[in-house]
């Protein structure tokens, strides 16, 4: 491979993530990689992206976690994924939480990077990791071949899961994500890479107020026409309503996974909370690990989109 080109150089293995899986991947020409540190829009680009592949078929075609496989997620056992994932006949797509220096690069495979403002980040993981089901915790830190320490309880209060999060990381080359994996390096290794054709960069303020541009160009980048009655009834389907509408099908058994099940998984859908929550000593945390983390642009591309920053 060219060494110009994107290399793996880590391997990501803790309580939630094995990178390793990858090496038993074989890609298709088209085949589509949804990407996201995590909490940036994951399912919502998945939905997207399941719309397009099937069309009108879409209503009848199986959950996200069936057709469209986390590949790096450790609880699941790799070789049944592996043969799903041939067997489809389908436009492939695949889920992966990792950074570009964990994964390998394919140029015949089409990448799809989700990211928003790290702030915004937080206070969707604060729902979730809050919500961790006893259950999950007992999946996450027992099932066996974990690497690494077990993940540890979600702490009482956010300012002190914030304060791990923005300052320390899980892996020894991360210094933030804690207890989880990276969230601003995750996207810089792909920021360091945004000029390659077959990498898209896509952001959540954009999906919530851009809607159907955004799915436009997305159609644009995987090859796929659009006329207006199928963009419309994408943009009806993966509407934040109709998603929590149809959560239950979209995350099936999500309860034993969170409190409260997809209901809880699926929660605001909005922007800006962390205004109400984080404080000026948490502000200038934050300034810090932007400023150890990320390149002026991928910050600036991070906090306001592509509609405002123009970057990608």
């Amino acid at each position: 491979m060219n060494n110009d080109l994107p290399q793996v150089t880590k391997i990501y293995q803790n309580h939630h993530l094995d990178s390793t899986h990858w090496d038993s991947y074989s890609p298709r020409e088209g085949d589509i990689i949804v990407v996201t540190p995590y909490k940036s829009g994951t399912t919502w680009m998945q939905t997207i992206v399941r719309n397009l592949i099937f069309g009108e078929q879409e209503s009848e075609a199986p959950s996200l976690s069936q057709v469209f496989p986390w590949l790096d997620r450790r609880l699941s056992p790799i070789e049944p994924m592996i043969a799903s994932l041939e067997a489809q006949e389908h436009r492939r797509s695949i889920k992966s939480h990792l950074p570009l220096d964990g994964i390998p690069y394919f140029p015949q495979t089409k990448y799809i990077v989700v990211s928003r403002d790290p702030r915004d980040v937080f206070m969707s993981l604060w729902n979730h990791y809050g919500n961790y089901t006893d259950l999950f915790y007992q999946m996450l830190n027992e099932t066996p071949g974990r690497i690494g320490l077990p993940i540890p309880r979600c702490p009482n209060k956010a300012h002190q899961l914030w304060h791990m999060w923005i300052t320390s990381g899980w892996f020894d080359w991360e210094s933030e994500g804690y207890p989880f994996w990276s969230n601003m390096r995750h996207v810089q290794t792909w920021w360091n890479y945004h000029h390659l054709p077959n990498i898209l960069f896509v952001h959540f303020n954009d999906l919530l107020s851009h809607l159907p541009r955004e799915i436009l160009r997305i159609a644009g980048f995987l090859d796929i026409n659009l006329d207006d009655d199928f963009l419309g009834s994408i943009v009806k389907s993966v509407s934040f309503i109709s998603m929590k509408q149809q959560a239950e099908r979209t995350w099936p058994n999500m309860e034993n996974v969170m409190s409260g099940g997809a209901q809880t998984f699926f929660n605001k859908g909005t922007n800006g909370r962390w205004k109400e929550v984080l404080t000026k000593h948490d502000l200038e945390l934050y300034e810090n690990a932007v400023t150890r983390e990320l390149s002026k642009e991928c910050a600036a591309w991070l906090e306001k989109g592509r509609v405002t920053t123009k970057f990608v």
